[in-house]
């Protein structure tokens, strides 16, 4: 081991080639340099413990008390790092419904972020959203998804935005969806009434993602499938679900595995700002949510509002009540979003030359332990020795 150079030794790796038991990684600076060779002298021991690609989350509006509609860098950092804390080595910064002009300010703020390497990116979720599906967006600030008020978002993210959320069925929404796949922007289909046909179109216009599914959009009936049965059926959408325990019950997320597959699942957070915090009240954008036995809903009307959810808690959920293998928790919690992003050249998997991004979990609880984010330790790095 060079003098640069910390080693991880005795971990369980999950690698994209598979499971690797008393594995070896190294990484130099903010790379990781070497997957697999012998144990040498100043090795961190980390037996007991295993060690997976750092999180990805697609869609997440806030944490540690703080939002991303806010249009404060402060509060962005804030949020950013609540998540880093919880594993979340690359995120999206996802915005609500506003008024379009403070979106675009939100947008240029976010973006700035986004060119400091701290965000990977922003997430537009509303206003071209359906009224009766609006979950914890304000009704009166909706708008239909006119392509030209769609590219004024875009383009006030300066080049940063990723996904733009609407519900294609509304006036504009197929136009919208061609615009933004000419764009390269990811359109993703969601807060919507668009039935099966519709939501068909949808994906042939462009869409490739569906915005947690089953939440905010018709279910699943048996002479009218809806959105639900096109989105999991169609190879080119990748599907977001919150693994929380209260958005989705542990065999609704089952069935997503056993149709989409792990490949198409990207598990996100859809996280507000009381995520890392306790009950209480918070600001949504324009909206209060008050925040009881860890479950966000609004003031006003009772809907739910995002979650308080951390990908750590996620990852865990899905190994012990899911069940899901260590290799499809990855796949969809990093390898999966990290591609989405196109950015599975650097983050998503423990693969020399990606980022050293990692999350370092106790192997029996698989609670998180320590992380690390470009090589460098966010936190947890006291907890290991080096080996003789």
């Amino acid at each position: 081991m060079t003098a640069d150079q910390t080693a991880l030794a005795g971990a369980r790796l999950v690698l994209p080639t598979g499971i690797v038991e008393d594995g070896r990684l190294a990484f130099s600076g903010s790379t990781i340099a070497q997957i697999g060779g012998e144990r040498a002298p100043g090795d961190l021991d980390l037996s007991g413990y295993t060690v997976v690609p750092g999180f990805v989350d697609l869609h997440v509006h806030g944490g540690g008390g703080a939002s991303y509609a806010s249009g404060l860098a402060e509060e962005a950092l804030t949020a950013a790092r609540t998540h880093l804390e919880h594993g979340t080595t690359t995120t999206v910064a996802s915005t609500v419904t506003g008024e379009i002009d403070e979106v675009c300010r939100q947008a240029a703020v976010l973006s700035e972020l986004v060119e400091d390497g701290v965000l990977a990116g922003v997430h537009f979720e509303g206003p071209f959203i359906s009224p009766g599906r609006c979950g914890a967006h304000r009704p009166d600030l909706l708008r239909d998804p006119d392509p030209a008020l769609v590219r004024k978002l875009v383009d006030a993210a300066r080049g940063t935005a990723k996904m733009v959320t609407l519900a294609p069925e509304l006036p504009g929404g197929l136009e919208s969806v061609r615009l933004l796949a000419d764009l390269g922007v990811i359109a993703a289909v969601g807060h919507t009434d668009s039935d099966y046909a519709g939501t068909l179109e949808a994906i042939e216009a462009g869409a490739t993602v569906a915005t947690h599914l089953f939440n905010a959009m018709p279910g699943i009936q048996h002479r009218a499938p809806g959105p639900i049965v096109a989105l999991l059926e169609d190879e080119r959408v990748t599907v977001e679900l919150i693994n929380d325990g209260t958005h989705l019950h542990p065999s609704v997320l089952d069935l997503a595995y056993g149709t989409a597959g792990a490949a198409r699942v990207a598990l996100i957070t859809d996280a507000m700002g009381a995520a890392g915090m306790g009950d209480g009240l918070y600001p949504l954008g324009p909206l209060q949510v008050r925040v009881e036995d860890g479950v966000a809903r609004l003031v006003e009307g009772g809907s739910i509002a995002g979650s308080t959810l951390t990908l750590d808690v996620a990852f865990k959920r899905s190994v012990t009540v899911n069940k899901l293998s260590l290799t499809q928790t990855v796949q969809s919690i990093s390898t999966t979003p990290a591609a989405l992003l196109g950015l599975a050249d650097r983050v998503g998997s423990l693969t020399v030359g990606h980022q050293a991004d990692l999350a370092v979990l106790d192997s029996d609880t698989y609670d998180l332990v320590a992380v690390v984010r470009r090589g460098e330790w966010i936190k947890g790095a006291e907890r290991f020795s080096t080996g003789s």
